[in-house]
This record gives structure tokens, C-alpha cells and sequence, in this order.
């Protein structure tokens, strides 16, 4: 037997099934991607790295990621599918060995003022099932607790069939819900300030209403008078009745110029159509409007927890489940550990998974009752990831964005652990990344570029992380970059004073924030520098705040219209031909008339999806063929839309296109690294980094002497850092103070100044740990960050 044996360790061939173990990708071209062809080992973590611009979206989302999207699409029914969007097959030949694809990307979590930490994972559901079995007094089902259902009473008669006789009764019917009746489950209740909504010496004809888009040449000013509004007497001389009417009238149907129209106060509608929105979603005129017109107060019913008073009143263990939701998610996790009930035992055990996750992850500073719309990206991101950690599947592929963003060096060490566990559950691991932290626990990489834009979408590198720091690609180069701390600081030219901070976790911090100096605020995710910096600097004057959110454009607005560069543009166009300047806007008169000036037909199929498809009459160049006649330096204005920052740059700087105008503008797009950029690309398609360095761009024509930027070096490569770092210097070195909430080191050892926060996250952070210059930091390394900021510059 024994001889038998030893023949059949001789490797077997491996069965047929088990030799799938590659991903293969022939011939990619979306994007800016030049017909790639690369081959990713399966159940192992490939990391892809390269400047930014250079494909490595296109390649893991726009490519691997959408075509496995798309195929899962295709498993449903018709019935389904139609509620779905039609996915392009990705412009590639070939790709083989797909897997199931989950993306963990950092779009901020929905904009829904309801939604809240608890309500995103499935913590509140299993807190609602619990209380609805272990609450005392007991109140009903989990719906009672649960503040996104109101209550709902009804009574009237009811018909009863018995045998073959019908009969009237009268019936009362009740459904508990937990909704607050007073805030509808906002936790907050609005007062508006009249002074904002309306100029009093004005009438209602001369633009009295100062609420956005309420202009009176259009059906505002057919509705008003319709519904028998004075139009010309001024708003301080209207009765109390024509006031209220005016301002919180009900909806009430009436006939305008033969037409059924409805007649609304202008509060009602503004809290349905602006107040329904989460602010940070809105657009930046309305947003300006809703915070000078509307306080929000805590509502005084249910003290900000969105609950009704049944729901607070039935408690476990002298506890109600607001209470719970209060509570940081660590000290949660130990008193649910604590309860000890048989009955519920598998619940509470799904709860403690659940719980501690968010602990592994390094978000057990959070609370439950957080809303969803405050987290960061990559708090967002993380919290994503919660839900697939612990689930049972095998064998997918997990994409990942930047997991490390937002993240203190302590933190990344972590991440790096859950994202090696994923990998070792037996699935492939594809992520997007900047960190040489993080680059260095690969088993692959795949690097491209070697530019950004049409300058990139090569492959430089395929292989492993030491074969990477051989190679000469831009990448390999600067894996070991470390950044050193500058021989003399900068003296700062005054200081912001910031005393009793308070907001979030902040246990009342005193500090001087200098001026005229790069100044940055660090410390571990959820030690409470956002709420530093946001709370207590951002609504001074002359304080500019740069975030990463994203840009609220239509699928029209690019580049161009965003920083205003098609203004000068235009006039230069028409300036040149002699015909006016709305013709060279997509939007307006120039724009094509078959698809609107879109580029893009939408074909609304009814139950299906709706189609897009280019436009075939202008061939998705926007203008109508007349328009495109008209040149200026011998492009047309097609043609500068498609040219990118770098191209334009030059075009608009000499010769007949010389527009000074517009050149300002591109030299501050070029500054901050998007030269890659093309003028008319949506904006709907940039990464988080992108759209910050856009708002950088053009918020730094602002009239601001204090910029405050939040995590700059987000999806920025190694190389590009170095161009960041010269951009705050120039900021500085110009009479700017620059504020920078950040954890990567580079910059930590290029300020003039640090600020630490710490040294944990939740209540175990929210101190001033450290204040000082980055050298100071270093020799006492008494703070983690001094720690890693130590071991980064080689002291």
C-alpha cells in the first residue's frame, strides 16, 4: 500500500474545474486605457497603483467591476431587470475567469436625514426585535420602536360578509409606529426666519421673495396672482389673513389662464422640495439660503431622539433603546455582552458580531444615532465593509477604493489585517491605492501610466511589490519617498483662537490655531478633528473650506462650467465671429437641438430601463453644425471642450485665442495637479481627490485669507504629493493661512505647525495631545502619530 501512496503524491493533474485561477483581461479600452491586456491571480490581493489619471479606475471599475455587474444584471427577470439600468458592455475584447464582483467604494452614504448608522447596518433592526421581546413595559411589534414609522389610527365602517349577507360594522384600527409626531423622525424641528424669506418694503412684482427660483416673470407670478395675492402692494402692508396666505396657505387647486394649477405658502413647499434633502446634498446657492433661512432646534418632544414617548418609555436593564443608540459603539458592545437572556441568545450573538466589527475596524467611536450623511468617505466605506465581513460568501471579488483614506498610519495597519482576511476566506481582493503601506501586503501588482490622462493608460508594471521597487516606473521610484522635516519652520503672523470646543467628542479644547503658516490638524480617525476644524473655524470670515463632497452638478456640468472658464470662453468665441455668446453655451441657444445639447439621447423605454445613446445629428458633440462653423485660432468650440488643461493652457495664451481671462483660470487647474483633465468632461465622472482639487481650483479666486483643506492628498500618488506640497507652499508664501486636517506624513513633516488630537478615538479622544512643530513631535514621540511620524522620516 505504501508504494501506492507515494505514486499518487506525485502531483495529480488538477481537475479541470480547480484551473481556473487567473482573471483575464484582453484588450481594455475604456477610457483613456490603450488596449490592455493584463492577468490577475485569484483568491489573492492585487493592488493597482499609479499617478492619478492614469486608468486604474477605468481598469477596476469602468472594466473588471462592470462586467460582472452587468452579467449578475442578466440573472434576473425581465420583471427585475427593468427596474435596473442598462449597463454598456465595457469596451474590452475579451475577459475571462470573472467572479462575482462587491464594490466597497467611498460615495458618501445616502442623503436621507433619516438615515443613521444603526439604520444602514442591521444594528437598529436587531435593537428594535429586542426590545419588542425583552422591553418593559412591553409596547408592540419592532415597528414601535422604530422612528421611520409614524402612527397611524382609522376608524370607520368596515363591510363583514358572513355566509351570503354583507354587514357594516365599525372598526377602529391601530398601528403603533415609533415616529415622533412633532419632528417626523428628523430629530430636529425648523423655525424659519421671515427676515430671509422676503424684502417687507418690496411687493410681490418687484422680486419681494428672496427664496431661490422664485422668480415672478415665470408660473410663480401667474400662481400668486391667481390665487388673488396682491402683486403690487409691498409685503409690510398685507393684512395678517393676506400674510398668511401668502406664506403658509395649504395646497389649494386653481385655474390660471385655463390652466389647473395648485397654489401653495411659501413655507410648506420650501420644507417639502429643500428641507426634505439632506443639506450636504444640496446646491451651494440653496444650501447658503437654508442656512441663513432656517434654524434647526432640537425637537422639544422627543429631545432630539426621533422617537415617540411610548417608544422611550419601554426599557431593558433601565434603559430605553435611545439610550443605547446614544451610546459609543465600544460601550455598547460590552453592555450587550452583559445581558444575559436565553431566549433571545442567537440575536444577541448576531448583535455582539455585529457590534464588535465596528470595532475591529476602528469605528467603535461611533454611535448608532450618527446620521449617515456625516460620515466621512472612508468612514462610509468602512461601514460598508461591516456587512461583508461577516458574510458567508466565498470566492467574489471584493474591489476596493482607496480603503486607507481618511485613516491615521495606526489605523492602516488594521485595515490592512481585514483586508488580508477577506483575502484568506478563499476571495480575490482588487484594490485601488496610493499607500506604500498598504501597496506592500500585496501578492500582485499592476501599476500603470505612465502619465495621467491620455498620457497613461499603459501597463508600466505587472508582478510582485519587490519587483516593483526595481523597476524604473514612476511608482517603483518613489515606493521609499520619505519626506523630510524641514530645516527651519515658518513664524507665524497671528492666531485664531479657538476656546471650549465642545462639539462631538471635544472635551472643551483651548487652542491657537497660527496664522500665515501651513498648519496641520492630525490624529487617529474619530479623535475629533472635523469637529475641531468644522465646528470652531469654518463659519469665521475669510475662511475658505475645501472638502471632498461631491460636486452637485447635473450630467451637463464639466469643468468649464464649473469654474466659470466658459464664460471668458464664450465671449472670446463670440467676440472673434461677431454673433452673441449663447451660442457657444451646450446649455442655451448654440446647443444641438435633437439631443438638447446633451451629447446623449435618453430613450425612455417605459418599464425598461431608459437607453442612452449617442446623439447621431451632432455625434455627441453638443452644438448644432452651425455653431461648430465658428472658430477661434482654428478650433471650433467643440474642439476646445475636448481639448484637456494642458492643451488649453497654451491655445489660450498666444495667437488670436490669447483670452488672459480664461488662461487664469487653467493655470489654477494646472496648479493643482488636473492638467490631465479635458474641459468638458462630466463632472459625474471624477474621483473624490479630483473634485476637491477642482473646488481648490476654483475657490482659491475667493476672496479667502484662510484655507481650510480636508485630506488633500486623498487619491493622489506619491509623485503627485510632492506638486501638492509646493501648491500649499505658494498658498502660504502668497499670505494665506492653509489649515490641513491630514494623516499623511509627507505633509505632517513639511508643516510649519502640528496640532494632535487624541490619543483615542470617541470619548477616549476630543484633547489636545500635542501642539508644537513637527521636529518637537518627532524627538519626544509621545503620541502615536509622533510615533509613526518618527519611524516615517527615519529619526
Amino acid at each position: 500500500m505504501s508504494m501506492v501512496t507515494n505514486t499518487d503524491t506525485q502531483s495529480p493533474a488538477l481537475p479541470v474545474a480547480d484551473s481556473h485561477d487567473l482573471i483575464r483581461v484582453q484588450g481594455a479600452r475604456e477610457n483613456n486605457l490603450k488596449d490592455i491586456s493584463v492577468e490577475l491571480p485569484k483568491r489573492r490581493l492585487t493592488v493597482f497603483t499609479g499617478v492619478s489619471g492614469s486608468g486604474k479606475s477605468s481598469l477596476v471599475f469602468a472594466t473588471i467591476a462592470a462586467e460582472s455587474q452587468r452579467m449578475i444584471n442578466e440573472t434576473y427577470s425581465a420583471f427585475v431587470q427593468g427596474f435596473m439600468p442598462t449597463l454598456a458592455r465595457p469596451d474590452v475584447d475579451y475577459l475571462e475567469g470573472l467572479t462575482t464582483a462587491i464594490i466597497v467604494d467611498q460615495e458618501r452614504m445616502g442623503a436621507n436625514p433619516r438615515s443613521t448608522v444603526g439604520t444602514a447596518t442591521d444594528a437598529n433592526a436587531m435593537l428594535r426585535i429586542l426590545f419588542s421581546r425583552l422591553g418593559d413595559p412591553h409596547i408592540g411589534s419592532p415597528n414601535a420602536y422604530s422612528f421611520n414609522v409614524p402612527t397611524v389610527k382609522a376608524s370607520g365602517a368596515i363591510t363583514v360578509e358572513r355566509g351570503n349577507k354583507t354587514k357594516a360594522e365599525k372598526a377602529t384600527f391601530n398601528r403603533l409606529g415609533g415616529m415622533c409626531p412633532r419632528c417626523e423622525g428628523m430629530g430636529a424641528v425648523n423655525d424659519f426666519d421671515l427676515t430671509a424669506l422676503y424684502d417687507e418694503t418690496k411687493s410681490l412684482a418687484e422680486g419681494a421673495l428672496t427664496v431661490p427660483g422664485y422668480s415672478m416673470d415665470g408660473w410663480y407670478g401667474r400662481i400668486f396672482s391667481g390665487a388673488g395675492l396682491d402683486m403690487d402692494k409691498p409685503i409690510a402692508k398685507y393684512s395678517k389673513k393676506e400674510l398668511h396666505k401668502l406664506l403658509y396657505s395649504e395646497p389649494t387647486k386653481i385655474k390660471v389662464e385655463g390652466v389647473n394649477l395648485t397654489f401653495e405658502g411659501v413655507i410648506p413647499k420650501i420644507q417639502k422640495s429643500m428641507l426634505s434633502k439632506d443639506v450636504e446634498a444640496m446646491q451651494p446657492h440653496i444650501r447658503a439660503f437654508v442656512e441663513r433661512a432656517v434654524t434647526f432646534t432640537t425637537c422639544p418632544e422627543c429631545n432630539g431622539t426621533r422617537l415617540s414617548q411610548e417608544a422611550l418609555s419601554s426599557k431593558i436593564k433601565g434603559k430605553n433603546i435611545a439610550d443605547l443608540c446614544e451610546m459609543q459603539i465600544s460601550d455598547l458592545a460590552d453592555w450587550i455582552r452583559k445581558l444575559d437572556e436565553p431566549s433571545v441568545a442567537p440575536l444577541l450573538n448576531g448583535l455582539q458580531h455585529l457590534l464588535d466589527s465596528f470595532k475591529e475596524i476602528g469605528l467603535g467611536y461611533l454611535s448608532l444615532n450618527r446620521p449617515a450623511g456625516t460620515l466621512s468617505g472612508g468612514e462610509a466605506q468602512r461601514t460598508k465593509m461591516i456587512r461583508h465581513l461577516g458574510s458567508s460568501l466565498t470566492d467574489v471579488t471584493y474591489v476596493f477604493d482607496e480603503p486607507t483614506i481618511g485613516l491615521h498610519p495606526h489605523d492602516i495597519e488594521r485595515m490592512n489585517q481585514l483586508l488580508l482576511q477577506l483575502r484568506d476566506k478563499g476571495n480575490t481582493v482588487l484594490v485601488v491605492e496610493h499607500k506604500p503601506e498598504t501597496i506592500a501586503i500585496a501578492d500582485h501588482v499592476v501599476d500603470l501610466g505612465p502619465g495621467a490622462g491620455t498620457a497613461g493608460g499603459s501597463v508600466c508594471f505587472e508582478g510582485s511589490v519587490e519587483g516593483l521597487r526595481g523597476s524604473e516606473t514612476i511608482t517603483g521610484r518613489h515606493l521609499d519617498d520619505r519626506a523630510s522635516l524641514k530645516e527651519a519652520v515658518r513664524p507665524s503672523s497671528g492666531a485664531l483662537e479657538v476656546r471650549g470646543a465642545s462639539m462631538h467628542n471635544l472635551q472643551n479644547v483651548d487652542v491657537d490655531i497660527p496664522l500665515g503658516v501651513l498648519c496641520v490638524v492630525t490624529g487617529v480617525a474619530g479623535s475629533g478633528k472635523s469637529s475641531l476644524i468644522h465646528g470652531s473655524v469654518a463659519g469665521r470670515d475669510g475662511v475658505v473650506v475645501i472638502d471632498q463632497g461631491a460636486i452637485r452638478g447635473s450630467r451637463r456640468s464639466n469643468p468649464a462650467t464649473y469654474t466659470g472658464l466658459l464664460e471668458p470662453i464664450r465671449k472670446a468665441f463670440a467676440k472673434a465671429n461677431g454673433v452673441k455668446p449663447a451660442l457657444f453655451s451646450s446649455n442655451s441657444e448654440g446647443a444641438c437641438p435633437t439631443c438638447n445639447g446633451a451629447g446623449i439621447i435618453y430613450t425612455d423605454l417605459g418599464v425598461m430601463a431608459t437607453v442612452e445613446s449617442t446623439c447621431e445629428d451632432c455625434e455627441g458633440k453638443r452644438f448644432q453644425a452651425a455653431v461648430l462653423e465658428y472658430t477661434l485660432g482654428g478650433r471650433n468650440i467643440a474642439e476646445v471642450l475636448a481639448m484637456s488643461v494642458t492643451e488649453a493652457e497654451a491655445f489660450f495664451n498666444e495667437g488670436e485665442a490669447r483670452t488672459p481671462a480664461a488662461h487664469k483660470i487653467l493655470d489654477r487647474l494646472a496648479d493643482v495637479g488636473l492638467g490631465y483633465l479635458s474641459l468638458g468632461q462630466p463632472l459625474t465622472t471624477l474621483s473624490g481627490g479630483e473634485r476637491q482639487r477642482l473646488k481648490l481650483a476654483t475657490q482659491m479666486a475667493e476672496k479667502g485669507d484662510i484655507y481650510v483643506l480636508d485630506e488633500p492628498t486623498t487619491g493622489l500618488h506619491l509623485a503627485d504629493v510632492e506638486q501638492l506640497l509646493g501648491l500649499l507652499d505658494r498658498l502660504v508664501d502668497a499670505g494665506k493661512s492653509v489649515i490641513v486636517i491630514e494623516h499623511h506624513q509627507a505633509v505632517m513633516a513639511h508643516a510649519d505647525w502640528i496640532i494632535d488630537l487624541g490619543p483615542g478615538a470617541g470619548h477616549d479622544g476630543g484633547r489636545l495631545i500635542f501642539e508644537g512643530i513637527p521636529a518637537d513631535l518627532v524627538a519626544t514621540r509621545a503620541t502615536l502619530t509622533g510615533e509613526h511620524l518618527a519611524a516615517y522620516v527615519g529619526a
